[in-house]
């Protein structure tokens, strides 16, 4: 063990990229506290997030082999290296790295294991006189909408139809939190997904959270204080909020290619567009948010993967998009530097998929917020933001397909690029206050601490 007036933590996050970049973030914050971390993370994955180590004589990786499955690719390891469908076997082949996983612990001899969706982590812990945290990427505002006990899906899953989870249960929060047809049926689909053997994802998130010693959150009670309320009616047990975890800015240069191109445009006149790193268009949506950007008339760089079942961008583009945009659009496929992007202040508007990473980076920066969210938590979080507290605007959706179009995607970028939109102006009012709120002196550092605080007393 730790002296006492450190800790020494094991993350194991699930592998996913919108899992392990938190974990990582909240690495660094307590790391700067002069906590020691240790990160289990896929063997070829860790080349990914090597960049992120900012206290490298504290946080330590631990690169672990994942099993091959059959079905899945070999060399599969996240689920950024395979398409939706096989998701179900990323966690079969993560749960093979218990035996791994116990001998890591057993050698390390920590002080917490913080975990998601490994729901055997608490067992194993308790075996070996650990105490494990849930530490959720999963907002609030998603978890209590789901695993109310006014909702009691342990007992009644099986009474309960897609439409069921259109509303939200009784006493939520907030009533202008509910779900469209094709979403409701993607999350009621979702829950009753078996993952390895006959385990329920519901059952593995539920199992995870009722045995572990406390649970976690990147959250503020700023913004998710009352879904914590309501949540830890039905958790009875210690929460810990860790703030935002807003990353710190890159210290690296923009690249000289983004500087060039976004030089040429008037301050926020600009819409950036991108999905993360993870969210992969049928080719027909690609094209339609292609054609809404261009249909809205503003100057836009898109940063998207490739849609399924195409090998290039010039595959993927609308018939004679490359000609009609030359000069004031740009399409481009994989990694880019996000956080210096949304600092430009050539950029006037952030086209977002809605993981909570991206919300935050953009409601800090001076941009205003599209939502086009993609599955999960995305929608929860767009409905948070776009109806309850009001600082950006959802795209439109089919109600029962889930499709967007050219028009829907114009008419959310039109207005809040339009400064004669009352509804852009109210908009823009909120999310200034929200940033002014989230960039407060002090903020995440008293979180930070009464969060180490928590662990101290567990």
């Amino acid at each position: 063990m730790e002296s006492a007036s450190s800790l020494h933590i094991v993350m194991t996050p699930w592998f996913a990229f919108g899992h392990i970049t938190p974990y990582f973030h909240l690495s660094n914050k307590l790391a700067q506290k002069k906590h020691k971390i240790s990160f289990v993370i896929p063997t070829k994955t860790q080349s990914k997030f090597n960049h992120l180590n900012q206290f490298p004589d504290l946080i330590s990786f631990y690169p672990i082999t994942v099993p091959h499955v059959d079905g899945l690719p070999y060399g599969a390891e996240t689920t950024n290296d395979v398409p939706s469908s096989l998701i179900p076997l990323i966690m079969a082949a993560m749960d093979r790295t218990q035996n791994d996983i116990e001998l890591l612990l057993r050698h390390l001899k920590p002080d917490l294991v913080f975990f998601d969706f490994l729901h055997w982590i608490p067992k194993l812990a308790r075996g070996l006189g650990l105490k494990s945290l849930y530490y959720s990427t999963t907002t609030p505002v998603t978890m209590a909408y789901i695993l109310s006990s006014d909702r009691n899906l342990i007992t009644r899953r099986h009474l309960f139809s897609e439409t069921d989870f259109m509303v939200p249960p009784p006493c939520y929060p907030d009533p202008l939190i509910n779900l469209h047809l094709h979403e409701a049926r993607a999350l009621y689909e979702g829950i009753a997904t078996k993952l390895n053997g006959d385990v329920l994802f519901f059952e593995r998130w539920y199992m995870g959270l009722t045995q572990c010693d406390a649970v976690g959150f990147k959250a503020c009670r700023e913004i998710d204080g009352r879904f914590l309320d309501y949540l830890q009616k039905s958790l009875v047990k210690p929460f810990l909020v860790s703030g935002p975890l807003i990353p710190d800015p890159p210290v690296s240069s923009l690249e000289q290619k983004w500087v060039d191109f976004l030089g040429g445009f008037q301050p926020g006149s600009v819409v950036y567009c991108a999905l993360g790193s993870e969210a992969t268009l049928e080719k027909d949506q690609f094209q339609e948010l292609l054609l809404g950007l261009e249909l809205s008339g503003s100057p836009f760089l898109a940063a998207l993967r490739l849609p399924f079942g195409v090998d290039s961008i010039h595959e993927a583009l609308p018939l004679g998009f490359g000609e009609r945009v030359k000069g004031r659009g740009v399409v481009h496929e994989g990694w880019i530097q996000q956080q210096k992007i949304l600092e430009h202040p050539s950029i006037g508007c952030f086209v977002t998929h809605c993981g909570w990473g991206s919300l935050l980076e953009g409601l800090v920066s001076h941009c205003e917020l599209v939502m086009l969210p993609h599955a999960g938590d995305q929608i929860f979080n767009a409905r948070l933001m776009g109806k309850s507290l009001k600082v950006g605007v959802e795209v439109e959706k089919g109600e029962k397909d889930g499709l967007f179009s050219k028009e829907s995607v114009c008419k959310a970028i039109r207005i809040l690029m339009d400064d004669d939109s009352e509804v852009g102006k109210e908009i823009r009012i909120n999310r200034a206050k929200l940033r002014d709120v989230l960039l407060r002196k002090d903020l995440e550092s008293s979180y930070i601490d009464d969060f180490i605080h928590k662990l101290m007393t567990l």
